[in-house]
């Protein structure tokens, strides 16, 4: 999956770069509304080097779009049928975050469905949601997961499903041993 994840990355690249220039911000401005260095984002335009999870959730957050949006816009248009194969999956190797779009998200449409990995000891931090108010049902497959939203931690087991809607920051933590796998469902407000 090299050459298809290396042309994702940089159509993400570009797709970046297209999102600041449309809004007529500077490096410098969407550094202080991201809370990331301008040197940092600069390389991220030009596909220097790949985002973090965390990274494009603060992008995301700026732009005020959720990270799957940002995603299907970088892919063709989704068919109605995404066989397993065709699915676009992204992976995030320095926090052990694989994210495949089961459903992408669609302009007319207002659900999406996120199947995610996380690795043993991952631990990820969004400081605030992309959009806010996004409805979200956490579906365990396999392993835990702690989630903290809305400042409460809730340990998700297999088969449990946590429901929430994002208005504030949200921490994703695999204590192990093992990879957790969830379903997450995606709703637009």
């Amino acid at each position: 999956m090299g050459n298809d994840s290396d042309l994702l990355e940089a159509r993400l690249a570009g797709r970046l770069a297209e999102l600041r220039l449309e809004r007529g911000w500077s490096l410098e401005e969407l550094a202080q509304r991201a809370d990331v260095s301008r040197s940092t984002l600069s390389r991220l335009e030009r596909g220097e080097i790949s985002p973090t999870a965390a990274l494009l959730g603060k992008l995301c957050a700026a732009y005020g779009r959720p990270m799957s949006r940002l995603l299907a816009e970088v892919e063709p248009e989704p068919p109605q049928l995404v066989r397993a194969g065709r699915q676009p999956v992204w992976r995030d190797r320095e926090t052990g975050f694989t994210r495949r779009s089961v459903s992408p998200p669609h302009p007319g449409l207002r659900g999406e469905v996120v199947e995610a990995v996380l690795e043993p000891g991952a631990d990820i931090t969004y400081e605030e949601p992309p959009v806010a108010g996004l409805e979200h049902h956490l579906w365990v497959l396999d392993g835990a997961v702690e989630l903290t939203v809305g400042g409460a931690v809730h340990a998700v087991r297999p088969g449990d499903c946590l429901r929430y809607r994002l208005w504030g920051p949200s921490r994703f933590v695999n204590p192990g041993p093992g990879p957790v796998r969830y379903v997450l469902l995606i709703v637009l407000p």
